[in-house]
């Protein structure tokens, strides 16, 4: 493979003063998202690195980390962050950033990531999904045109992530030639990781410089996202999700047809709960 440090998509080719402003300022639970997946994106560098390290002596996957992926996950990040901007000027950006970064960085340690590299990079598949599948929500929930443009930029990139991703994990299976069991267990872990940090500290932030008056209230805090995020699980793409978080188990097909529907019906339940 060969990778180029050129983006698909630049921050620039967005113009933000088309933004209908009208028609999106209002909705506190879109704000919540997309100002909580802009401080998660943002801090992609940190993340990179822990990889880069974790993959030391693979050169083909660290220059496609340093050099393409870090690029493109911050450009989301920058983007998502002018947009806030644009829409809810009020909002001090750099400072809710600067509060969740000191709690992310001391969470988001190369101790995370799975001993084996193959199983990290099925790990990391997981994570791209749930990307995808953010923005592929977002992107249908929303109708302004400006954030409609730039989710599809972002859900389509993160496809590409999980591609990418999802190749070298078979380079590894082979190499270290671990079992579907473990694949799973690693796949079940990343899942209840993200479910459990990332997006709950990011929140939290936002929520802490919106609503000063109610830090540490925890039933404040669950009322307030809690409806930014049912409106999310109300609109995840289930069978997509479900398809891309099963391809690293590489079930039978017959078997993997069997599943897929079943489960994603279960998905959307649990999405909805």
């Amino acid at each position: 493979m060969s990778y180029t440090t050129s983006l698909p998509w630049t921050l620039e080719s967005l113009d933000l003063d088309r933004i209908d402003i009208e028609r999106i300022r209002h909705n506190e639970d879109l704000f919540f998202l997309l100002c909580s997946a802009s401080f998660v994106e943002s801090g992609s560098d940190l993340y990179t690195h822990n990889l880069v390290d974790h993959f030391a002596g693979d050169e083909e996957l660290q220059t496609w980390l340093s050099q393409h992926w870090e690029h493109e996950e911050l450009q989301h990040g920058r983007a998502l962050a002018a947009y806030v901007r644009k829409v809810w000027p009020e909002f001090d950006w750099e400072r809710g950033f600067k509060a969740f970064w000191d709690d992310y960085g001391a969470v988001c340690t190369s101790e995370q990531l799975e001993s084996s590299r193959g199983l990290e990079l099925a790990a990391r598949c997981v994570v791209e999904t749930g990307t995808a599948s953010l923005y592929r929500a977002l992107n249908d929930i929303t109708d302004e045109p400006v954030l409609k443009q730039l989710t599809n930029h972002i859900k389509s990139d993160e496809v590409r992530h999980y591609k990418n991703f999802y190749q070298h994990y078979r380079r590894y299976r082979e190499k270290e030639g671990f079992g579907r069991y473990k694949v799973f267990r690693a796949v079940l872990r990343r899942v209840n990781e993200i479910k459990s940090e990332d997006s709950d500290i990011a929140l939290r932030h936002v929520f802490n410089q919106c609503y000063p008056q109610h830090i540490g209230d925890r039933a404040k805090f669950r009322e307030v996202t809690g409806r930014a995020q049912d409106l999310l699980k109300r609109n995840i793409p289930a069978e997509m999700t479900v398809k891309m978080l099963l391809k690293p188990l590489d079930l039978p097909t017959r078997v993997q047809n069997a599943i897929e529907k079943p489960l994603a019906k279960i998905a959307e339940k649990l999405f909805l709960q």
